[in-house]
């Protein structure tokens, strides 16, 4: 940051100094004033050094909280919140959600371990809801994999109350409870965890689901072209914004890297990996590379994995269907997962075990991405998701996807009660680095005013500069 240069002591003023001048000063000071008060954004990490990769990042302002050990004394969670909290080794943790009996409530937990930890491939997080009664409404789990490596994995869960559902549907209790499952409980070395609650509201006119019988599954072709430069994320509330086309960046053994892509009704995504050639080592890691696919709810959807020997190698997701929001009665979570609009996040995990043969890296990763297909119109909600815009992709979001920055979303006119309509959102400001607009106001305001003072001053410098013109020649 610059320091301004002060001048000390007192003396005669410096020759040549007109109001003119003064009033250029005035300009200036006012306009870096109005500056300073800009937001200062934290500059990107790079993957080029030599440091440990970066921890998981949180979102900002989350709140901790403390699983309860048994449902009575289950912390409630609110939709449209993020929490942090912890399992211990072996752990099972309670969380309580209040329900009516119409909106649909999805709860995701991402799982970090902390550092020391170890993991085998069977290790991983369960997560279930649960009625007052005991009912299993819905649960997943989520392994660590082939990889055998620490890093953040989500599982998640739902009550859901359409009409192919059984069960779960009434107003009342429900309970989220998160599972440690874990081969190395042993070790005491505990996970973070970061909770996620959306819900969704019941369309205006419910009917069966029947998921779409035929699409195009046929593996398209890779992306080609020239790739740009993107820095990934070190978590979903950070995730770097990409859209069609090829990205490039850099990973470090023990990492993972947070994409997220915009995905509308009736578009259909897919998404490769590459990583990049290592100058020595030697050996093969059977699975030293995985990408999983996560929808807006961060409810897992596929992944794809492949192994390194130090040649380049690749892994692409399997053909995934349209966004359809008919796709909830399709059976597994390739199809059942591509429900929603939004962004879908692509998490990339290079195993640690890649060091061993092959170094710290970074090496090099591609990301190859494409959404085919025109945007068609969704579901007409009876009310409104929460968050507001979680199902939602606006020509922001593309946008953005594009440059990688974050703006205002638009709005567009419709029947809600501030003129937009359910399903679509209001104006708003994405969690990205952007620009403060309060600030850039400020700006704005202070050119104009310091623009109007020089006026002035100037003027009446000309007048009084024109008297004294006059005086000298009477």
């Amino acid at each position: 940051m610059r320091k301004r240069r002060t001048e000390a002591g007192g003396g005669a003023p410096r020759r040549g100094r007109t109001p003119a001048h003064a009033a250029l000063a005035l300009c200036a000071a006012m306009v870096l004033g109005a500056a300073s008060a800009l937001p200062v954004q934290a500059a990107p990490a790079s993957v080029a050094d030599d440091g440990p990769p970066a921890p998981y990042a949180f979102a900002p302002g989350t709140r901790t909280i403390t699983g309860a050990t048994g449902t009575t004394d289950a912390v409630r969670l609110d939709p449209g919140h993020l929490y942090r909290s912890a399992l211990p080794p072996g752990a099972k943790r309670y969380y309580r959600l209040d329900l009516d009996a119409a909106a649909n409530a999805y709860v995701s937990a991402t799982a970090v371990p902390r550092a020391g930890a170890r993991v085998t491939s069977s290790d991983g997080l369960k997560v279930s809801v649960q009625d007052a009664d005991g009912t299993t409404c819905s649960s997943d789990t989520a392994h660590f994999g082939p990889t055998q490596s620490p890093h953040p994995i989500a599982a998640w869960a739902s009550r859901e109350t359409g009409p192919g559902t059984y069960g779960c549907k009434g107003a009342g209790p429900y309970y989220v409870v998160v599972e440690r499952r874990d081969l190395t409980a042993a070790l005491p070395v505990g996970w973070d965890l970061e909770l996620d609650y959306v819900s969704e509201p019941a369309p205006r006119r419910a009917g069966a689901v029947t998921p779409p019988g035929t699409w195009n599954s046929a593996p398209p072709e890779p992306l080609l072209g020239e790739a740009a430069r993107r820095a990934g994320g070190a978590g979903f509330a950070t995730a770097s914004p990409v859209g069609q086309g090829v990205w490039q960046d850099a990973i470090k053994p023990g990492e993972t890297l947070f994409y997220k892509v915009p995905v509308d009704w009736g578009q259909q995504l897919s998404a490769g990996v590459e990583m990049g050639s290592s100058g020595g080592g030697d050996g093969y890691v059977g699975t030293a590379l995985a990408m999983s696919l996560y929808n807006p709810v961060r409810a897992y959807v596929e992944d794809a994995d492949a192994g390194y020997s130090g040649a380049q190698t690749s892994a692409a997701l399997d053909p995934l269907p349209p966004v359809d929001y008919a796709n909830r009665g399709a059976v597994g979570s390739r199809a059942g997962g591509m429900r929603f609009a939004g962004w879908y996040y692509l998490a990339v995990h290079l195993g640690a075990p890649t060091a061993e043969r092959f170094g710290s890296g970074p090496f090099g990763l591609t990301l190859r991405v494409r959404v085919s297909g025109k945007p068609v119109p969704g579901p007409v909600y009876a009310g409104w998701s929460v968050p507001r815009d979680v199902f939602l992709v606006t020509s922001v979001d593309r946008a953005e996807a594009a440059a990688g920055a974050g703006t205002q979303s638009d709005a567009g006119p419709g029947d809600g009660p501030d003129g937009s309509s359910p399903g679509t959102a209001p104006t708003r400001i994405r969690k990205v680095a952007a620009p403060d607009p309060r600030a850039m106001r400020m700006v704005a305001v202070g050119g104009i005013g310091t623009g109007s003072a020089l006026v002035l001053w100037l003027g009446l410098w000309t007048v009084a500069a024109r008297r004294r013109e006059r005086r000298r020649a009477g």
